[in-house]
């Protein structure tokens, strides 16, 4: 195999089980035992059968996508599309290479490069949408944040995250986008210029694209919340496991809210700063002893299961050597964006020919 290749899961596996090993270290106590005495084997299979629906509803919602771009696939040919989502993001940093993996799939399977990055592109918008959306209901919800939380803040707050899709569309109309990208990237090297104004680009084709087809996008957009929903399930499984008592709409918020972070992570696929933000939302939900096993249950179930199944999809596909391919189809797909947006693209042409 690969040298690199195995030299990252390596790396990647030692990293996960030391954040795994000190999660639980630091968290396990005499009860733990007790707990664990109580576990009941069959949540897993429901723990199983939730992500199972999660990926299920993914893999539906990426055909509605293909169909709205004019592009047909086939179902096993969304099914590696998605788990390869998973493995790249997991051995890359930043989980950057999540959305190359989709789209050397999505191009294996005779979508051209520009098709496939708008549908990854759109794919991840709609996914922060939906949680955007939900954080107001989930403030509202929860009562542990509405005791410390004035009610000024939570209506501030649940405006906000409502109007922010409706904001970002209404700015992309205009050219005030441009100006902010040109006016905080003046002092940046060339090719971080470029490289923020072709994302730029690639978004503003994404959000045109869903507002052509605006049934098939509902359509999408349900069919994204529903992966969501049911791969969190997959926590509330595990505490049945467990004759836990709680409320499950304060445990499905809460884990809105540790997604919603978790897309901003710099780790690759939120690697330590999830198991962190899972105790730190759910120690007051939990009994003592079991936080930190209910957080590697999460993970290991709805993370590292995807990306090993990814990992067989994706080398068997592409080989080894598939991380410099990754890095080659990551400039490769660069450059053809860039030409293909250069014309309506008058601030990087401008900005350009100054350099």
């Amino acid at each position: 195999m690969n040298k690199k290749l195995m030299v990252r899961l390596a790396v990647l596996f030692a990293f996960v089980v030391a954040i795994s090993a000190a999660v639980i270290y630091f968290t396990v106590d005499i009860r733990t035992l007790e707990y664990l005495t109580m576990f009941e084997p069959r949540c897993i299979l429901l723990a199983l059968g939730c992500l199972t629906v999660g990926l299920l509803f993914d893999a539906l919602r990426l055909i509605t996508l293909a169909q709205v771009t004019d592009e047909r696939l086939t179902f096993k040919q969304i099914v590696n599309v998605v788990l390869s989502n998973y493995f790249l993001a997991l051995v890359t940093p930043g989980a950057s290479g999540g959305a190359i993996a989709q789209v050397m799939f999505m191009r294996k399977a005779g979508v051209p490069v520009a098709k496939s990055t708008v549908v990854v592109l759109v794919r991840t918008v709609m996914s922060i949408i939906f949680l955007i959306l939900l954080v107001p209901v989930v403030l509202h919800s929860d009562k542990d944040i509405v005791n410390w939380m004035p009610a000024s803040v939570l209506t501030v707050l649940s405006v906000l995250f409502i109007s922010l899709p409706v904001i970002v569309i209404s700015l992309l109309q205009t050219r005030y986008p441009e100006k902010l990208i040109f006016f905080f990237t003046r002092k940046c090297s060339y090719t971080t210029r470029r490289n923020c104004y072709i994302w730029y680009e690639e978004f503003k084709t994404a959000v045109n694209v869903m507002g052509k087809r605006p049934w098939m996008m509902l359509r999408a957009f349900i069919e994204s919340g529903l992966s969501l929903l049911f791969i969190y399930a997959t926590v509330p499984s595990y505490f049945t496991g467990m004759n836990i008592d709680f409320d499950l709409v304060q445990v499905m918020g809460r884990m809105v809210l540790l997604n919603l972070v978790l897309y901003f992570s710099p780790t690759p696929g939120g690697s330590g700063v999830a198991e962190g933000g899972f105790l730190v939302l759910f120690s007051n939900i939990l009994p003592n002893g079991v936080e930190g096993i209910m957080a590697v249950l999460w993970r290991f179930t709805a993370e590292y299961l995807p990306f090993l199944l990814g990992a067989v999809v994706t080398i068997r596909a592409f080989g080894s050597d598939v991380l410099n391919m990754a890095s080659l189809k990551s400039k490769t797909t660069a450059g053809k964006q860039h030409a293909m947006n250069k014309e309506t693209n008058g601030a990087v042409s401008a900005d350009e020919d100054k350099a």
